[in-house]
């Protein structure tokens, strides 16, 4: 991968990107990822004035050329808003296709019928954001030449997404001009209507919000520890006093008859991983790092083209292929149907990854490193959660909870010491285990394994490459966190949680003891530099993160890189809610465009007021919606925040099925209607959408949210927000189509540091 550039404060620096086949998801070669950004995002640009002594009667104010003002008339100009007691400041967006503008201040007096003021000297040009020539002081001539007023000029750009454009309000009122496509835009930004969002008491709530919760469903997101949704340690399941070599498969994946032979082999393996690990010190220096490109949280990748502009629902059909289908792994539903041949270019890409990739690289691992507390295993259940979503077999496996199985939970600190030989063996012979499950589970059909460890030493980083020699490609991992205080605050909730001190009573004593055993990983701590690996570094202190890249290509590689630079942990809350009830839902109706029905519109309402106490503090929160009037309509009470409209949360495209009644398309189409009934992910209807494409569709939607820092309430339709909440909660896809989505009720989904909590409200019975 290459390196990437940065944006700049005071202006725009150059943006560069990641080309070629090693960039996340992209096509093109070097500076596609820049095209990609620039064509995504808009130039923000922030003009300031200063100075002290201005009477409050003169109001600076700004006119020129398109795209600010489009006239030289002064009695046009755009006026400055008061920043602070001495500063003035306008801000607005500049459309790709108007690289220079020119433009001139001027003093307008309150008194309409005083002349204008206008600042001396030739006219101010702004190219790329920046200011050309001595800039940095305005004079204005007051009456005549006896009184010169000087004002301090300053002005930043930044590039920006329309997403982060909302957090600004004044700049969407003033000067934000949403793209259009086909006579609607794909993602605008719109006021609602002022009128007041109380109709009568019916649409009052109660001060006490939980006065409206409702219990949650049991296959709810879990709280507790992270590392225990790891997989269960197959090579070690507990019977009597016997530990037996049973494995633990998932649902639909079979066991090759070559698993039972490896596992009977894993005693002679175990001797040559360890003669052969004894020795791997001295090739430290035989592998070659190359070029390390380095990302911020808020830089884009190329495979982030269309994030914001999508072009289209329903997916072109491909033609279908013997290979391709034999190689749609990730899908194991039990039966003979493979997975549609049109997932669109994404699924093509992924078939076209593995067929043209080496058998190794078509498994791939994400070996985890990093000293304790550094959120390794809160990153690996992220990332298995994501992977999951998208419909790659995934697994994560946590080395821990072998340890914990095999040699007890209470190990003190000094089970943890270098120069412990017990110790190392212990912990070097749990690490092979968890590998070998590993292994073993994708010769079974798994696709992707999150080894979750320390492996803070290069000697086991070598042990586990050698034993995935012609049976996966690796990736290292590593979490790096320089942060005093989040680590500190990790540690803390590692003896709350973890079942390493569950029977500590003494939480101090628990406390000194993990510290001691972090000073004993300390002291061995070797950081990556061989193989393929991605660094995080600081990412969760948000924009003075880094995400460093090495030796990374393909398609799912580039895929994960672009969901680590957009991930972070910022508590924030997500809310999910269907629109108000619709006529077409009175009706019984199938998709359609229809406006909400009386009890939709009491819904809207109630549904305004609790936005507005229950994210009362939250100035910066936004408000998302599909393109379909039933959501706008429900959104319209709500107005103190910012509204989003996209294309990709409409409601699954139902084709040619498109305003029926289920009961007419069991009559007149009674073959679909079977089909339909028989495998509801996989159906598409006729030219429309299944349920997988609208994953796919939804992913800009993720990874969006997975980057905001802000609360998000997203109202949508059943099927998108079943497949949004699937991936909060961790639900296999072959549910997603069942998932319980009632009308006029909210799901708040808490992001955060721990995990994903879920708390539901129900505003109308």
């Amino acid at each position: 991968m290459g390196t990437s550039g940065s944006k700049s404060i005071d202006g725009v620096g150059a943006v560069s990107g990641v080309g070629g086949e090693g960039g996340a998801g992209g096509e093109g070669g070097e500076g596609g990822a820049a095209e990609a950004w620039h064509g995504g995002a808009q130039l923000y640009v922030s003009l300031k004035m200063e100075n002290a002594e201005i009477s409050g009667d003169l109001v600076p104010h700004v006119y020129g050329s398109e795209p600010i003002i489009g006239t030289w008339d002064p009695s046009r100009a755009l006026a400055m808003e008061r920043e602070l007691a001495s500063m003035w400041e306008l801000s607005f967006v500049v459309p790709p296709d108007h690289e220079t503008l020119d433009f001139k201040f001027l003093l307008k007096p309150k008194d309409a019928e005083t002349p204008c003021i206008i600042e001396e000297g030739p006219t101010r040009l702004l190219t790329g954001g920046m200011l050309e020539g001595d800039v940095r002081v305005a004079l204005f001539k007051l009456n005549g030449d006896d009184e010169v007023l000087e004002f301090r000029v300053f002005n930043k750009a930044d590039l920006v997404s329309p997403l982060e454009l909302a957090a600004s309000w004044r700049v969407y009122k003033e000067n934000f001009q949403p793209s259009k496509v086909r006579g609607i835009p794909d993602i605008s930004i719109n006021v609602a209507p002022t009128n007041s969002t109380e109709e009568g008491s019916a649409a009052t709530l109660e001060l006490d919000l939980e006065h409206y919760v409702v219990p949650s469903p049991p296959t709810a997101p879990p709280n507790g520890y992270a590392a225990n949704l790891a997989a269960t340690p197959a090579s070690m399941i507990h019977t009597g006093a016997l530990w037996t070599n049973d494995i633990l498969l998932s649902d639909g994946i079979q066991s090759p008859s070559s698993v039972s032979a490896k596992l009977e082999d894993r005693s002679n393996d175990k001797k040559n991983i360890e003669a052969w690990a004894t020795d791997s010190s001295k090739n430290s220096g035989l592998i070659e790092s190359k070029s390390v490109g380095t990302f911020t949280p808020l830089q884009k990748l190329d495979g982030q083209k269309g994030l914001f502009v999508d072009r289209g629902v329903g997916s072109p059909m491909l033609p279908k292929s013997a290979s391709a289908c034999s190689l749609a792994s990730g899908f194991s539903f039990g039966s003979a149907k493979t997975m549609p041949e049109a997932a669109g270019a994404v699924a093509a890409a992924a078939v076209a990854d593995r067929l043209h990739g080496s058998k190794e690289d078509r498994k791939l691992a994400i070996v985890l490193v990093g000293l304790p507390a550094r959120g390794k295993t809160f990153t690996a259940v992220k990332l298995t959660r994501y992977l999951r979503w998208l419909g790659h077999e995934t697994r994560h496996f946590n080395v821990g909870k072998y340890r914990r199985l095999k040699h007890g939970a209470n190990q003190p600190a000094d089970f943890f010491r270098d120069d412990n030989p017990e110790g190392i063996e212990a912990r070097t012979e749990v690490a092979a285990l968890a590998m070998e499950d590993m292994i073993d589970w994708m010769h079974g059909g798994g696709q992707v394994g999150i080894f979750d460890a320390t492996n803070s030493t290069r000697k086991r980083r070598y042990m586990l490459m050698k034993m995935a020699e012609g049976n996966c490609k690796i990736i290292f991992l590593e979490t790096i966190c320089t942060d005093p205080n989040i680590i500190e605050r990790n540690i803390r909730l590692k003896i709350q949680q973890s079942p390493d001190y569950a029977d500590q009573p003494d939480y101090e004593a628990g406390l000194e003891d993990f510290k001691e055993r972090l000073i004993n990983y300390e002291k061995v701590y070797e950081p990556v530099g061989e193989g393929s690996y991605i660094k995080m570094i600081d990412m969760v202190k948000g924009q003075d993160g880094q995400l460093q890249v090495n030796n990374i290509s393909g398609y799912l590689p580039g895929r994960i890189v672009f969901f680590l630079v957009n991930s972070h942990l910022t508590p924030r809350p997500i809310l999910l809610t269907r629109h108000g009830e619709s006529l077409h839902n009175v009706r019984g109706r199938v998709g359609g465009d229809t406006v909400l029905s009386e009890t939709g519109e009491l819904y809207a309402k109630k549904l305004a007021n609790f936005i507005e106490k229950r994210l009362k503090y939250e100035k910066t929160a936004t408000i998302w919606t599909s393109t379909l009037q039933r959501t706008i309509l429900t959104a319209s009470p709500i107005v103190e925040f910012p509204k989003i409209q996209w294309r990709a949360l409409d409601e699954i495209n139902s084709g040619v099925c498109d305003g029926m009644t289920y009961e007419e398309i069991k009559k007149n189409m009674p073959e679909e209607f079977e089909s339909r009934k028989k495998d509801k992910l996989r159906y598409r209807y006729p030219r429309g959408e299944s349920y997988l494409d609208v994953i796919q569709r939804l992913e800009p939607v993720i990874i969006e949210l997975e980057r905001q820092r802000a609360p998000v309430v997203v109202i949508s339709h059943q099927a998108v927000l079943r497949a949004l909440y699937a991936y909060f909660a961790d639900r296999p896809l072959r549910e997603v189509p069942e998932i319980e989505m009632p009308l006029h009720t909210i799901i708040e989904i808490q992001m955060g540091v721990l995990g994903v909590e879920e708390k539901r409200y129900k505003l109308m019975d």
